[in-house]
């Protein structure tokens, strides 16, 4: 039985005030039926948020590792982030 490594905690980010003008992005962190979700949140988006624009990514790996390429294209471009794993 080994011993977890010391980790440091992030707080969360701030809330934005509003997403009027704001880009969104919906991450597929592609774990069982995470795309259906994001494309779902993408929907209603549009819908009700018109004023937002929504980019709907899929990982380029399974969900447990990392896409640095994605992510640094979510911090130069994007405002907010929900990152989806399924049911």
């Amino acid at each position: 039985m080994g011993h977890p490594p010391k980790i440091g905690q992030l707080g969360m980010a701030p809330r934005l005030d509003s997403l009027e003008g704001r880009t969104v992005y919906l991450v597929d962190c592609r774990f069982d039926d995470g795309d259906i979700l994001m494309r779902q949140m993408g929907d209603w988006f549009t819908e009700h948020c018109p004023g937002t624009k929504v980019e709907v990514r899929r990982k380029s790996n399974v969900y447990m590792e990392r896409d640095d390429a994605l992510y640094e294209e979510i911090k130069q471009e994007g405002d907010a982030a929900v990152f989806g794993v399924g049911h």
